[in-house]
């Protein structure tokens, strides 16, 4: 009787450390979060979530390269809305976050990994407005429609411009149309590509106002050494032309 019990203990306590082992992440693994950012990132569906082979774009190809090529095991998740993403890659050790920029603020707070690819920041006007910017100061006049918790976003609320936020990018080439709006301050391409998706076409670049480098932003307790191999195999693809031919293929 005895022996019996100690059989079905043992066996119980197997059960559930297989249990534990199949729920915990490889140390080695890591957890890659990304949004829809078109045509950088961008659910096959065109849903705010998908995961691993159902997510597509410019930097989810360039990621997955690099990965394989370094030989880090990593499990990927498309998320809405960014500021959740981005304060997951911040706050939980072994997560990632990409496409971001690299921006001066948030340099001490991710290690980096790239660059991915090009950001410029312009501001959009319909095809027959008569809005003409020579610089940003100009736009105080205006209202400007951008993304809640984007980089652009935060950047003009700092220089005082009160953006008009909202919580997916693409509704701003609607509220432009609809002149609930009269900019929109966006990236390029990824305005353009975005429009384009909800049937919004011939907007006009109105001003060119920074050019930034989109990055993977790595949490502060990724091992250094899995940074270096992430970025040696990402130059590497540069290296390769891997990079201009991603950008060719969906550009």
């Amino acid at each position: 009787m005895f022996k019996h019990l100690l059989l079905a203990l043992a066996s119980s306590c197997a059960v559930l450390a297989g249990s534990a082992n199949a729920e915990a992440p490889s140390d080695a693994s890591l957890v890659l979060l990304t949004e829809n950012f078109p045509p950088y990132n961008m659910a096959k569906n065109g849903k705010n979530f998908a995961k691993d082979e159902n997510i597509e774009g410019i930097a989810v190809d360039i990621v997955r390269e690099t990965f394989k090529r370094a030989g880090i095991s990593y499990n990927l998740t498309l998320r809405f809305p960014w500021e959740r993403i981005y304060k997951l890659a911040l706050e939980k050790p072994g997560y990632g976050v990409f496409v971001m920029a690299r921006l001066p603020d948030r340099e001490g707070l991710f290690k980096w990994v790239g660059p991915i690819g090009p950001d410029d920041w312009v501001m959009l006007a319909k095809a027959d407005s008569t809005i003409q910017l020579p610089d940003l100061e100009h736009a105080r006049h205006y209202k400007v429609g951008a993304y809640k918790g984007d980089a652009i976003a935060e950047t003009l609320e700092k220089q005082g411009l009160k953006p008009l936020v909202v919580l997916r990018d693409q509704d701003n080439a609607q509220k432009l149309l609809d002149g609930q709006i009269d900019l929109w301050a966006t990236g390029d391409p990824a305005g353009r590509y975005l429009a384009r998706q909800v049937g919004v076409t011939g907007l006009k670049t109105v001003l060119r106002f920074n050019s930034a480098q989109l990055y993977l932003a790595l949490n502060k307790d990724v091992p250094d050494d899995v940074v270096a191999k992430l970025q040696a195999a990402l130059d590497q693809l540069r290296g390769d032309g891997f990079i201009d031919e991603i950008m060719a293929r969906y550009l």
